[in-house]
C-alpha cells in the first residue's frame, strides 16, 4: 500500500495495483480500476516514486532497483 493525501489533508493508503492512470489537470487525479477518481496533493513524480518503492518492497520487479 502507498500513502496518499487528499486535498482536505486526510491521509490514507491505497493499493497501487488498482491505479489505472494518473492525470495532472492541474489537480492530480488517480483514476482507479473501479472507476473511482481520487484527487490528491502529491505530484505524479512523488506517486511514481512511492509505487516503485512499494514494488521493490514486495519483490514484484527485480529490475526496478
Amino acid at each position: 500500500m502507498i500513502a496518499i493525501t487528499q486535498l482536505n489533508g486526510r491521509q490514507y493508503w491505497i493499493n497501487p495495483h488498482q491505479i489505472e492512470s494518473i492525470e495532472a489537470n492541474p489537480d492530480v487525479t488517480l483514476n482507479m480500476l473501479s472507476g473511482k477518481h481520487v484527487i490528491v496533493r502529491e505530484t505524479p513524480e512523488q506517486l511514481i516514486a512511492r509505487i516503485i518503492e512499494y514494488r521493490k518492497q514486495i519483490g514484484a520487479f527485480k529490475n526496478e532497483e
